[in-house]
């Protein structure tokens, strides 16, 4: 059973990802991306930055 959006603890903090897990992360969106607004569409849901180079 999914858990209750009530669950959720609104304090809880989101680990960031690893530098290595979101270039990879955008490698893999950037090769099945249909078109440049998909794949800046499916960064902003996995929550990373299209240009994000640290």
């Amino acid at each position: 059973m999914p858990p209750k959006t009530t669950d959720i603890v609104e304090d809880e903090e989101l680990d960031t990802l690893a530098d290595e897990t979101a270039a990879a992360a955008r490698r893999v969106v950037a090769a099945y991306a249909t078109d440049a607004e998909e794949c800046v569409m499916l960064f902003s849901m996995l929550g990373i930055a299209p240009g994000e180079d640290d």
